[in-house]
C-alpha cells in the first residue's frame, strides 16, 4: 500500500488566475490528492434547474492536467438559499422543537423527502458529468457534525412513526417492547407516537433507544441514495468523510456502502471538548494532542472502511471552531501524519490549502497563509513528501526519520469492542451524571496503550475473535446472540464488564441479571454510580469510578474492594470487571488480563506510545520534551521508526 497526501481545495473561493499556479505548487510540493467542490452547491446550480458547469469544468482540468488526482465532494452538506425557498420545512429542529436556520451548513433534516429528491438530483448531475473524469467521491461532508442526526421536525416525527410500524408491526407489540404499561403510556395507534422531547419529564429510555436507531437509520438511507446514484455512473472509490466522537449514527452501517471510510482529524481543536480530559491533561498536550483519541479513531475507521481508510482533512495549524486554538509545536503536523500511516491510512489530506480571509473559517489555518506564503506546516509536508518518495530506502534513513514508502497493516493482538448501539442505550438511561459509553471504551484502550499494545477496534457482530489473544468487551449493554456465542466459544481471553450484557434489545434490564455468559457463573444484583468524591477503593490499589455493580455466583473473585467484595472474577478464559475503572486499577486488570493470554505488558513512560504494522515498529512521543524509552531518546513531539 502506497502512502500518499493530498490537500482541500475550494477553486470557487479564488481568482481562477491562480488555480494554475496553486495546481503547480502542489505537485512541486508533493501532493497527490485534492478534494473539491464539497460546498460549492450555489456556484454550481445558481438558480433552481440552472447548472453552470464551466467554472467547475476548469477547475478539474486545472488540477488534473498538472498531474493531480480529484476527489469530488457532493455538495449535500450545504443547500443553496433558495433550497429553503422550496422547502420551507426542510430544516431540522433541535430537542426544544426550534428550526435550526439558514446561514452556515448543514441546515437541512436526514428525513426531509424533498430535500432528499433534490439531492438525488445534483449528485446525478454531478455524477454525470464527472463520474469518468475524477479519481474518487465523497459523499456529503461530515455527517453528524453541529449536532446534526437527531432531528424533532414534522418531517423527521413521521418517518419515524412509518419507521416502528415496520419494525414493530403492531401497535400492540410496541407497547409490550417498551413496557408502556409503566405510567400509562400505551397507544392505540403508531399516530399517537410522538417523538421523545418536550416530555415533563425524561422519556421511556426504549422510545429514547428507538429514536436513536431510527435516526442513524436515516443517516443510512440518507447516504445510500447518494451511493447508488454515483455507482451506477462512475467506477472511482466512493468514500465519506466521519467526525471525531460522533456517534449519533452507525458508522458501520454507513462505511458498508462505501469504499473507504475517511475521518476529520483536529487534534489540538478535539482535546478540550471531545476527549473528555482534566485540565492538567489538556494542558500538558495543548500543542500536540492527546496521545490516545486520534489513534482511537484512526483504529476505529480502518474497521468501519474494511482495512481501507483515509484522513480527509487533517489539522494544518490553529483551528477557528475550538475553545481554544493554540498552533501545534513544531513538526506536530509531520507527527500527527506519520501517526495516522503506522494505523494504516493510505492517504492524509489536510485542511486547507489556503487559509481564507472571509467568512467563518478565516482563522482556520492552511498550508499556506492567506497572503500566498507558506504557513509552518509547510516545511513539515515538505518533509513528508520526500520521506515518502518512491526512491527513498528506508534501510538508509536515520532511525528517527520514517522513511519508507509502503507498509502493512498487520492483525494486533487485542481487539476491543466498540458498538454505536451501546453508545446510544448509555445515552438513552446513564444512570450518572457524565457517565458515556464511549468516555469508557476509550479508557480501556488508553490503558491498553499505556502497556505498550497495539489494538484494532472490533465490530459487536463476533466475527473473528479467535484471531486475538485478549477481547475486551467494556459497557457492551445488550450482546448480540452471534456475539454472545462467539464469546462463549472463542479461545482467546475476554475481559467483560462493567455493564455488560445486562440489557435486552429493547432496553429493558435482562432477568436475571447478565452478563449472562455460559461457562461465567457471575451475576450482577445491584448496580450503583458514584458521586466523583466517593471512588470505592480496591484491594491492592486502584479504584472504582463511576460505576459499580454487586455480583453473586461460583465463579472465583481475583479483585476485591477493600471491604472484600468481588470487583472482578473469573472462570477460566471469561472474566468481568464489576466497575468502572481509575487508571492504576486498569493498568492493574489489563496487564493481567495481557499475561493471562500470552501477551507482555510493555508500561511506557506518560505520553508515549508504540505501535506495530507487519513490517515496521513506530515510537511516538507526544511530550513537549525529549524522553528515554527502552535504550533509545525519543525527540520531544517526535516519532522513531524501526524495521521489525
Amino acid at each position: 500500500m502506497i502512502r500518499t497526501l493530498g490537500v482541500c481545495y475550494y477553486p470557487e473561493q479564488w481568482d481562477e488566475a491562480i488555480w494554475s499556479r496553486d495546481a503547480a505548487r502542489m505537485v512541486d510540493l508533493g501532493l497527490t490528492w485534492v478534494r473539491i467542490g464539497e460546498f460549492a452547491w450555489s456556484r454550481i446550480e445558481p438558480e433552481p434547474g440552472r447548472y453552470d458547469w464551466g467554472w467547475l469544468d476548469r477547475a478539474v482540468d486545472v488540477l488534473t492536467d498538472a498531474g493531480l488526482r480529484v476527489v469530488m465532494g457532493t455538495p449535500t452538506a450545504t443547500p443553496p438559499r433558495w433550497m429553503l425557498d422550496r422547502h420551507p420545512d426542510m430544516l431540522a429542529c433541535d430537542a426544544d422543537g426550534r428550526p435550526r436556520g439558514f446561514g452556515s451548513r448543514r441546515h437541512y433534516c436526514f428525513s426531509h423527502a424533498g430535500y432528499a429528491k433534490d439531492c438525488d438530483r445534483i449528485v446525478t448531475a454531478m455524477a454525470d458529468r464527472y463520474g469518468h473524469r475524477v479519481a474518487a467521491w465523497q459523499t456529503d461532508n461530515e455527517y453528524g457534525c453541529h449536532d446534526t442526526v437527531l432531528s424533532y421536525s414534522d418531517a423527521a416525527r413521521d418517518a419515524f412513526r412509518a419507521w416502528l410500524s415496520a419494525r414493530y408491526g403492531t401497535v400492540a407489540a410496541l407497547n409490550d417492547a417498551w413496557g408502556n404499561v409503566f405510567w400509562s403510556m400505551e397507544y392505540s395507534s403508531f399516530d399517537q407516537v410522538d417523538l421523545p422531547n418536550l416530555t415533563v419529564t425524561e422519556p421511556n429510555p426504549a422510545h429514547g433507544l428507538a429514536f436513536r436507531r431510527f435516526s442513524s437509520d436515516q443517516v443510512r438511507a440518507f447516504n445510500a441514495r447518494q451511493v447508488a446514484i454515483l455507482r451506477a455512473r462512475t467506477p472511482a472509490p466512493l468514500a465519506h468523510n466521519y467526525m471525531g466522537r460522533v456517534t449519533d449514527f452507525d458508522h458501520y452501517a454507513v462505511g458498508d456502502d462505501l469504499d473507504i471510510a475517511s475521518w476529520d482529524s483536529y487534534p489540538l481543536g478535539f482535546l478540550e471538548d471531545r476527549v473528555g480530559a482534566d485540565p492538567a491533561h489538556q494542558a500538558a498536550y495543548a500543542r500536540q494532542g492527546d496521545p490516545d483519541f486520534q489513534a482511537f479513531h484512526h483504529d476505529l475507521y480502518r474497521t468501519v472502511g474494511r482495512g481501507r481508510w483515509w484522513v480527509m482533512e487533517q489539522q494544518p495549524g490553529p483551528v477557528n471552531w475550538a475553545p481554544y486554538n493554540p498552533a501545534p509545536l513544531p513538526g506536530m503536523v509531520r507527527f500527527w501524519t506519520w501517526e495516522a500511516f503506522a494505523h494504516g491510512a493510505e492517504t492524509v489530506c489536510y485542511f486547507r490549502w489556503r487559509q481564507a480571509p472571509f467568512a467563518q473559517e478565516q482563522m482556520h489555518a492552511g498550508l499556506l497563509r492567506s497572503d500566498d506564503a507558506p504557513s509552518p506546516a509547510w516545511q513539515d509536508v515538505a518533509t513528508l513528501a520526500e520521506e515518502l518518495a518512491p526512491s527513498a530506502d528506508p534501510k538508509a534513513a536515520p532511525a528517527t526519520t520514517p522513511k519508507t514508502a509502503a507498509q502493512t497493516t498487520s492483525r494486533a493482538p487485542v481487539g476491543l469492542i466498540f458498538d454505536y448501539d451501546a453508545e446510544w442505550a448509555w445515552t438513552a438511561q446513564p444512570q450518572g451524571r457524565g457517565l458515556s459509553y464511549f468516555a469508557l471504551v476509550l479508557d480501556i484502550y488508553r490503558c491498553l496503550r499505556r502497556l505498550g499494545q497495539s489494538v484494532d477496534i472490533l465490530r459487536p457482530d463476533g466475527r473473528d475473535l479467535q484471531e486475538y489473544s485478549l477481547v475486551c468487551v467494556p459497557g457492551l449493554m445488550h450482546l448480540q446472540d452471534g456475539l454472545r456465542q462467539a464469546l462463549e466459544m472463542v479461545p482467546s481471553h475476554v475481559l467483560l464488564g462493567p455493564r455488560t450484557g445486562v440489557r435486552d434489545r429493547e432496553g429493558r434490564t435482562a432477568v436475571p441479571f447478565g452478563p449472562g455468559l455460559a461457562g461465567l457463573d457471575a451475576r450482577v444484583t445491584l448496580s450503583e454510580t458514584l458521586r466523583p468524591d466517593t471512588p470505592m477503593a480496591v484491594d491492592g490499589g486502584g479504584a472504582f469510578v463511576g460505576w459499580r455493580e454487586a455480583l453473586e455466583g461460583a465463579a472465583e473473585a481475583c479483585f476485591h474492594l477493600a471491604d472484600g467484595r468481588p470487583a472482578m472474577v473469573e472462570t477460566g478464559r471469561l472474566a468481568y470487571l464489576a466497575g468502572w475503572p481509575d487508571d492504576v486499577l486498569a493498568d492493574r486488570v489489563l496487564a493481567r488480563g495481557l499475561a493471562q493470554a500470552g501477551l507482555t505488558p510493555e508500561p511506557l513512560p506518560p505520553g508515549v506510545r508504540r505501535r506495530n504494522t507487519a513490517t515496521e515498529r513506530f515510537w511516538f512521543n507526544h511530550n513537549s520534551e525529549e524522553v528515554e524509552v527502552s535504550g533509545r531518546i525519543l525527540p520531544a513531539a517526535g516519532v522513531w521508526r524501526e524495521e521489525v
